[in-house]
């Protein structure tokens, strides 16, 4: 017979790993299923200066593996599978991937989310050379630096905003002519007196030779384009949470993300949500620990009764 785990968790980022490491630690039998390697977004960050504990700051990778360490040292199991779909309609859920099926008594979704690109040729070959996907992670590389923050939505004013404290000129890039983030960014930006609006533009190309060196600036409505220089580009056009594999078996918002509250329960009992794929105001490393400790605690509870 297929073993049955005291509880699944699907993603090994941080917000897996720390349930993993509260679960096992707490005697539940606990296996992490992880699709490449562990850390998830977080293990392609370079530096990492906002997770407390590390006075220099430590690499992305090498923070995901010691949180894997930490769980395994508790006796929690890593398998290295793709999930295809899921059934949660019975006591006993069922976890199917590309290697086998996994049942487990409860189950923990940390697969997060990943940030929608621009769909440019050289884009991968740049990220971390001049392209990047999160301002509160890299900003800091960029002080007193000319950089461009491509978006119109909340994320992306919340970035220039932030950049407008660090860097020397944040040009703004949107396709629309006003910004669609909230009344309550638009005036300190607008105030901002190193931050500048490239309305009803897209960026179509990088340019680079080793690392960004430069952008080039479509004109949505005349086809136009101008070079800009720069050192660094902020891509924040949107996350996609990684839920496909769920179907209809949970309960997701408009945009994709399982709706769970702080509790980080979810539509179907006996299953939590962690970290960025989860609804939630704020996702970073420290909110994400915090997640997988939360579903731990009420996994316990569902467990005792």
């Amino acid at each position: 017979m297929a073993q049955i785990y005291d509880m699944l968790i699907i993603g090994g980022g941080p917000a897996g790993y720390t349930a993993a490491l509260y679960a096992s630690r707490a005697g539940m039998d606990t296996v992490v299923i992880e699709k490449i390697s562990a850390g998830g977004q977080m293990a392609l960050t370079d530096i990492i200066d906002n997770y407390p504990g590390f006075e220099e700051g430590i690499d992305g990778f090498t923070l995901g593996m010691k949180m894997q360490q930490c769980a395994q040292r508790f006796g929690a199991k890593t398998e290295y599978a793709e999930v295809t779909s899921v059934d949660f309609s019975q006591d006993i859920k069922k976890v199917e991937t590309v290697n086998g099926i996994f049942l487990g008594k409860t189950v923990v979704i940390s697969t997060g989310a990943n940030p929608r690109k621009l769909g440019l040729t050289n884009e991968e070959e740049l990220l971390g050379k001049g392209v990047h996907y999160c301002a509160h992670c890299d900003g800091r590389f960029y002080k007193d630096r000319t950089v461009v923050v491509v978006g119109g939505g909340n994320s992306a004013a919340a970035d220039a905003l932030y950049l407008s404290r660090i860097a020397k000129k944040v040009y703004v890039v949107h396709r629309r002519d006003t910004l669609r983030a909230t009344k309550i960014y638009h005036e300190p930006l607008m105030n901002a007196a190193n931050v500048e609006f490239l309305w009803n533009s897209t960026v179509s190309d990088f340019i680079a030779d080793s690392k960004v060196v430069g952008a080039k600036i479509k004109d949505v409505n005349t086809g136009a384009t101008v070079d800009i220089v720069c050192d660094g580009i902020f891509i924040s056009i949107g996350r996609k949470p990684a839920t496909e594999f769920l179907g209809d078996a949970l309960e997701l918002d408009k945009s994709g993300y399982i709706v769970a509250d702080e509790s980080t329960k979810t539509s179907i009992c006996g299953v939590y949500a962690v970290g960025d794929v989860r609804t939630k105001a704020l996702r970073q490393v420290v909110t994400a620990v915090s997640d997988g400790a939360t579903a731990v605690h009420f996994a316990e509870e569902y467990l005792s009764r």
